[in-house]
């Protein structure tokens, strides 16, 4: 962190309030009607069903499977497919549809969601009581980290399990199992920096046709017996719990692979809006989802002995007749795949949120569309997902062993965002306390008992997930606790304005121009001002102070972007705030501003950063490896001027020496 970097309005530990700002209300109506205002509903559902629900629809393909032919194998007996049924259908129910479906998604931050959205949403609200927030934020954070060790794994499960289905095919195209995921994987990441805007124009319709067949083809074994829809019953599910405690809690560790992906409903609201959303899951989603699963069920009943044994290795693809099952693996591929993109590019703006919010350093970031602000691309993120998804495929090289790896990260992220919507319920939106009391405790069971099932898969490769989430939660927390170090030890050094205005601009030699210092601290003279003044020994007759701040709201409404305070004697202080879904353009925002006088040319102006070398000390603070880790993140940073897009031929960088 450099005296240059953004400054967020949440950092941990504490949280001030931000005041709510007269015209954010008109970005509400916009979530109703999906953010965008000049698309129908049609077309919105549709362009939900092919980005949002891509990880959750790609789930029949080793759901079903896994809960019996995997880590903790239960056999196929008429009882067991009827209590993991009705297992199935009832978390899709309780987690998907009311959890995240009905109330979570009520819980937006000026229309978007997400784990650190939703974080925001919160500490905004109890922004008084700093031990709750304080815990939240770390909550919050962890499952931050939790998404990223998920956006890993879902690739690799995904794009894996898909093309193990060419050995449903022919029994000898297993050796091209692992070359064919790898290649397909190498080009997904590859294309990234080109953008989804054309290929995106595609995933609706080719997940509407993949929602269509697998319905179809569960639809036709269903038919040949209809008695399995009374798996849909609880009571199957009680069953089982009651007869066979331990295995259906084991089993639990497979049945949550049905419903991963359900946060990505949340997340990906902002992009369509809660309506498009909810309608494609009621009315299409859903009911695809569940005639697939119950087709699987009733094929496997529907044999018996060796051959039931044998169906179970792989029911997705034996749904199909067998002339049907080369273009079945090809069309799950392309559904993995686009699952695989929509986690790719959730990665991307959670990032995004997170470099916004000052708990990771700035990164280059590249806009791939130029009408939609939401398609981001990020390099360094993208590689080193490309680099760990690679070794994942390598390293587990099936997808029953992955789907031991698979799950935990997602049941920890949904045991969270149930933890904070437990404060969102009693102290945001103040409901009943007795129906509160009730929904919350569901969730918290259900979460629990996903998560706690989940932890018997950590010998098996649960491990990996929770180990990248360890280490992206060590690397959040370091960098926002050294920004907050960084920002006090500064202050502490730093000149109140007035007196530095009183004392130095009046016997400075005063120059023509504006000199415009990026600083974080909104208090006190910058340390390249002192520095300019040191060595340079003039001042130019304009001096702005300028601090950009991201606000923890989405978007800040351009009549609300500048504020501006003079101090005299060519003096200005300006506040420039975005919201953490915008991206700083600290030109554009100096070319709109009015209250600085003269107005202001750009190659009369000279933006001055300041550079600071940190020193590691026994100070208080952070352990020292902490410290000598904050260093090495601020070494790797992208250049300020990158990042606040500074006309490169104006900036003057100024270097110093800070003990943190």
């Amino acid at each position: 962190m450099s005296d240059h970097s953004p400054t967020a309005s949440f950092s941990p530990p504490t949280l001030p309030p931000l005041p709510e700002a007269p015209g954010d209300e008109a970005l509400l109506p916009q979530l109703e009607e999906g953010e965008h205002p000049h698309q129908g509903l049609g077309r919105l559902a549709m362009g939900a069903i092919g980005v949002v629900f891509g990880d959750i629809g790609t789930s029949p393909i080793y759901a079903f499977r896994e809960t019996f032919a995997g880590h903790h194998q239960l056999a196929p007996s008429h009882f067991h497919v009827l209590g993991v049924l009705s297992l199935i259908f009832w978390s899709m129910m309780i987690v998907v549809t009311l959890k995240y479906v009905a109330i979570i998604m009520r819980a937006d931050n000026k229309g978007e969601g997400g784990s650190l959205a939703l974080l925001a949403l919160v500490s905004r609200s109890l922004s008084g009581a700093r031990r709750w927030t304080r815990g939240l934020v770390l909550l919050g954070v962890f499952a931050t980290a939790l998404f990223f060790g998920d956006s890993m794994i879902t690739p690799a499960m995904s794009v894996l399990s898909a093309v193990e289905g060419i050995t449903v095919v022919e029994a000898g195209f297993g050796r091209f199992v692992l070359p064919a995921s790898i290649l397909i994987l190498v080009g997904l990441f590859a294309l990234q920096a080109r953008g989804t805007a054309r290929v995106g124009m595609l995933f609706g319709p080719i997940m509407i046709l993949y929602f269509g067949a697998i319905a179809v083809l569960g639809l036709v074994h269903l038919a040949t017996m209809p008695a399995i829809l009374l798996a849909l019953s609880p009571h199957h599910a009680l069953a089982f719990f009651l007869a066979e405690p331990l295995r259906a809690f084991l089993a639990m560790g497979a049945v949550v692979l049905a419903v991963t992906g359900a946060e990505a409903l949340y997340a990906d609201m902002g992009h369509f809006g809660r309506r498009p959303i909810r309608l494609s899951w009621l009315w299409f989603v859903l009911p695809a989802l569940m005639l697939n699963y119950l087709g699987q069920g009733a094929m496997i009943l529907s044999t018996t002995g060796a051959a039931r044994m044998a169906m179970i290795q792989s029911p997705f693809f034996l749904l199909a007749p067998e002339a049907l099952r080369l273009p079945l693996v090809v069309l799950a591929t392309m559904a993995a795949v686009i699952a695989s993109q929509a986690v790719i590019s959730g990665a991307f703006s959670v990032a995004q949120q997170a470099i916004q919010l000052g708990f990771m350093p700035r990164l280059k970031i590249t806009h791939t569309s130029a009408q939609a602000a939401g398609q981001i691309y990020i390099p360094t993120l993208n590689w080193t997902l490309m680099v760990f998804v690679i070794l994942l495929v390598f390293g587990f090289r099936t997808s029953t062993n992955l789907g031991a790896a698979y799950g935990i990260a997602v049941t920890g992220a949904m045991l969270i965002d149930s933890c904070l919507l437990a404060v969102v319920l009693f102290t945001l939106w103040r409901w009943n306390m007795a129906v509160a009391g009730l929904l919350i405790a569901l969730f918290l069971t259900v979460d629990l008992a996903y998560f706690a099932a989940n932890l018997t898969k950590v010998p098996d490769g649960g491990w990996f997930p929770l180990l990248v989430g360890f280490i992206a939660f060590t690397l959040l927390t370091t960098w926002a606790r050294g920004r907050q170090l960084m920002l006090k030890r500064l202050a502490e050094v730093a000149m109140p304005i007035s007196v530095f205005v009183k004392s130095a601009a009046s016997s400075a030699e005063r120059v023509p121009g504006t000199a415009v210092f990026m600083t974080t601290a909104q208090d006190g003279a910058p340390h390249a001002l002192l520095h300019n003044l040191k060595h340079n020994k003039v001042l130019h007759e304009r001096v702005i102070l300028l601090t950009v701040r991201i606000e923890d709201v989405p978007y800040v409404p351009q009549a609300k972007r500048v504020e501006v305070k003079s101090f005299g004697q060519g003096f200005y202080r300006m506040i420039v705030h975005y919201g953490f879904m915008q991206e700083p353009d600290v030109p554009a925002a100096l070319s709109g501003v009015t209250e600085l006088g003269a107005p202001l040319r750009m190659m009369d102006t000279s933006f001055f950063l300041a550079r600071q070398t940190l020193i590691a000390s026994e100070r208080p603070g952070m352990a020292i490896w902490r410290e000598k880790l904050f260093a090495w993140m601020l070494r790797n940073a992208e250049s300020a001027m990158e990042f606040f897009r500074l006309p490169s031929n104006r900036v003057v960088e100024l270097g110093s020496q800070v003990e943190i």
